[in-house]
């Protein structure tokens, strides 16, 4: 039976760009050569992946003219899927933990505002099967992918649909995209967690060079005990996100002490609100303009908050000194002035 209702919009879009520049067998330069566009929709709405395709130009390589996609695609979506990763784990844990027969799980998904069949809940049902069996059923297939390339960049990360349910651990071969096993787990334990890892080790007829994971210490400490001499690496964003950990808390801390000060214009606002003169109107303004100023978050590491909230401060009391040299420092005007300006 065909579609008979659109698929779902975008409702954001996401650039992903391969880590890697170099090719992993003969390491020279890989060239952007085209973009792929995918739809993917997960349990926060439907996001809209542009892929930045590498692929070698070494007519002497083995992997010439082979795409070489973003790392990160598979974090997403299984290859040719549109349903996102998360979902597929609500899925497989509202049936094997909660119990739930299709129907069931289907108007859950609705609910969430997943537009999603229950044909399709099906369909991800027995994807859920497929990454739970693949490391036992999948041995062959997998084995001939990986001969060709040498070696394996393991990634491991965990997804939880909600809290208290079972964490869905999936380990990937970042170089061919490939599941090497994915098991639902109770607890995130170290002891676990390394019984997944020697899992996997044990089952490759070729060696894993690196490990790619998030910053957890039980996934680190597994790492550690399974693979001690393979080099783990935190992904870029988490690594980017711990290095910058001490800004980021002398950043939170700065932007604290500024909200503190700025609490004095709530008595300013109390104070001409049923006013209807333009000066009220224009102090009422510029108390709004200061209240957006502190509601407005970056997201760190990326972006400081409190820096982003010091330079809207900034701008707001340069635009008082400007009107005050106009229009001269009435009461209320300039009790606002000063309260901006000593919080410098």
């Amino acid at each position: 039976m065909s579609r008979t209702t659109p698929r779902a919009k975008a409702t954001s879009e996401k650039t992903l760009i391969p880590q890697r520049s170099n090719c992993p067998t003969c390491h020279r330069k890989m060239w952007a050569d085209y973009d792929n566009r995918r739809t993917v929709v997960g349990l926060t709405g439907a996001v809209r992946l542009i892929l930045k395709i590498r692929r070698c130009r070494n007519e002497n390589c083995s992997r010439f003219h082979k795409p070489y996609r973003p790392e990160s695609e598979g974090t997403f979506a299984l290859p040719h899927h549109e349903f996102g990763l998360d979902v597929i784990a609500l899925v497989g844990t509202l049936r094997y933990a909660e119990h739930r027969s299709v129907p069931e799980i289907h108007r859950q998904l609705v609910e969430r505002g997943v537009s999603i069949s229950e044909r399709s809940v099906t369909n991800l049902l027995d994807r859920y099967d497929e990454l739970l069996a693949v490391s036992l059923t999948d041995d062959r297939r997998l084995n001939g992918i990986l001969a060709d390339q040498g070696r394996v960049i393991l990634a491991i990360d965990g997804m939880q649909p909600d809290v208290g349910h079972e964490v869905l651990w999936v380990l990937r071969d970042c170089l061919s995209g490939e599941v090497l096993l994915a098991r639902s787990l109770l607890s995130s334990r170290e002891t676990d967690l390394t019984a997944l890892v020697n899992s996997v080790h044990d089952q490759l007829q070729i060696p894993i060079e690196a490990v790619i994971s998030d910053g957890q210490r039980s996934i680190q400490n597994a790492i550690a005990t399974a693979l001690p001499d393979v080099p783990h690496q935190l992904c870029q964003f988490h690594y980017l996100r711990e290095a910058a950990r001490p800004i980021y808390e002398a950043d939170r801390h700065a932007k604290k002490e500024l909200k503190k000060r700025v609490r004095g214009i709530r008595p300013i606002e109390r104070e001409v609100e049923n006013h209807t003169d333009q000066q009220s109107k224009l102090i009422l303004g510029y108390c709004s303009a200061v209240r957006s100023a502190i509601t407005d978050d970056g997201r760190p590491p990326l972006e400081a908050s409190g820096l982003k909230l010091r330079d809207r401060l900034t701008k707001v009391t340069n635009s008082l000194e400007t009107v005050a040299s106009k229009r001269g420092s009435r009461s209320h005007l300039k009790s606002l002035k000063t309260c901006l300006t000593e919080l410098y």
